[in-house]
């Protein structure tokens, strides 16, 4: 990847913060975006203090003249952007029919319009170039049933399809859009969920009330686990594979 570009949003930490500092190790110089100001400076003078080529850029994804800003001031600041990754994410918990709407709008603001806002911008930049390859962090409840998670699977399920639909559609321009679907990953957005010091133990084993099984592998993923499946999907080696899902989960989902 060297002399590369790459585009993270959600880098300020967890899986963002993971895929940023995996590309940066590959070569690229790394755009790191996140509403996160305070958090993004910590994780950019990290990654550069390890040798990384990386530069943060403080926006809010859910703003559209925002992001064409941030697109435009990326591009003249580290060049065209040959990839970009869709890490940003939140999660609301709640039953369905106990979800505020603050809860529903918030939840697809960032995981469904972001991606949408951020694609767009960034693709239509790809198009004349004829090059270009794009992932967006899903998730493996995008298809399958969670309690208590109805925002945040509908909006992972929504920016799945967006994602295939868009590559689709830029297939014969030469880029490539593709999607990695974690499971359970040790973020401190999963620990968001956990109530007491036996919520790592209960992810892993599975919880039958909630019709969850575990994980097979009997273990939670890394961030790093889920960002070098993303570097997969960006690099050379993935260069026939578009419109694809790639779970990565430990068998939580049992191979569906």
């Amino acid at each position: 990847m060297n002399g590369k570009v790459a585009l993270v949003t959600g880098a300020a930490r967890g899986i963002g913060a993971a895929v940023a500092r995996a590309l940066g190790h590959q070569g690229a110089a790394v755009a790191a975006v996140d509403c996160d100001a305070d958090g993004l400076r910590s994780t950019v003078e990290k990654l550069t203090a390890d040798g990384v080529t990386a530069e943060g850029f403080p926006a809010d994804i859910t703003d559209r003249t925002e992001v064409g800003k941030l697109v435009d001031t990326v591009e003249q600041r580290l060049g065209p952007v040959d990839f970009l990754v869709n890490a940003a994410g939140v999660l609301h918990l709640a039953e369905a029919r106990h979800l505020t709407d603050q809860d529903w709008d918030a939840t697809f603001a960032v995981n469904a319009t972001g991606v949408f806002v951020m694609s767009r911008e960034v693709v239509n930049r790809m198009v004349p170039r004829g090059r270009g390859a794009l992932v967006t962090v899903a998730s493996n409840a995008a298809g399958t049933a969670r309690t208590q998670m109805a925002a945040y699977a509908a909006s992972k399920a929504a920016a799945t399809m967006f994602t295939k639909c868009l590559g689709l559609e830029v297939a014969r321009h030469g880029i490539r859009c593709n999607l990695v679907a974690p499971g359970s990953t040790d973020t401190p957005m999963l620990s968001s969920m956990w109530h007491d010091a036996s919520g790592r133990r209960t992810t892993i084993a599975g919880t039958p009330n909630a019709y969850r099984v575990g994980i097979p592998l009997g273990k939670l993923a890394l961030p790093s686990d889920i960002a070098d499946a993303v570097a997969f999907l960006l690099s050379d080696q993935a260069g026939h594979i578009t419109l694809q899902s790639l779970t990565v989960d430990g068998g939580a989902t049992l191979g569906v």
